[in-house]
């Protein structure tokens, strides 16, 4: 049954990685307080390279609502701004010639609204990952069956166990996206 152990392994995997994911996307989430992670999917043209600003500048919050980035390579801040202002993240840089600072100023209801919104929308592609893993393992354990024989009892076995692993990373992302949504809404 190293088949069936298999076929199980991969779908937690998957499911796994769907969450991951998830938890990447949140992190791009911007909420009311000034979090360093909303600047991991930015990415300047260093020298001819997509460069995150996170390694190219050291990054420091030094309060609730404000972060400054102070990049190693002085040439590079207008390249850095300019990164930050095409990007989505609905903040403008203060750009004072040896440091960029980004205010994060309070959210408004309505942009709370539509950030938990996307939040929902980020849980319910988590779900449907981990539901599409789902379905190619009880494809894998049907094909199993047919081609090499597996036991049908063995099979039902393994198909229950594909679903309690189902259940458990849609309730993970049920919770993650209910924290979230408190944090984004949290005034």
């Amino acid at each position: 049954m190293a088949e069936v152990d298999e076929i199980l392994l991969n779908a937690e995997e998957r499911m796994g990685k769907a969450l991951g994911s998830l938890h990447d996307n949140f992190a791009s989430v911007r909420t009311g307080r000034a979090n360093a992670m909303v600047l991991d999917r930015i990415t300047v043209d260093y020298y001819g390279v997509a460069t995150p600003i996170n390694q190219m500048a050291g990054v420091k919050t030094p309060d609730a609502h404000m972060l400054v980035i102070e990049p190693w390579d002085k040439s590079s801040l207008k390249d850095i701004e300019r990164a930050i202002l095409e990007s989505d993240l609905g903040v403008t840089p203060n750009n004072d010639g040896s440091v960029i600072r980004l205010p994060f100023p309070q959210l408004t209801e309505e942009r709370r609204k539509e950030l938990a919104k996307q939040c929902r929308t980020y849980a319910e592609e988590s779900r449907v990952a981990v539901r599409n893993a789902r379905r190619d393992a009880n494809a894998a354990i049907e094909r199993a069956q047919k081609n090499d024989g597996l036991p049908e009892d063995e099979a039902k076995r393994a198909e229950a166990e594909v679903q309690k692993l189902t259940d458990k990373y849609v309730a993970d992302v049920d919770a993650a996206v209910k924290a979230k949504e408190a944090e984004v809404m949290e005034v």
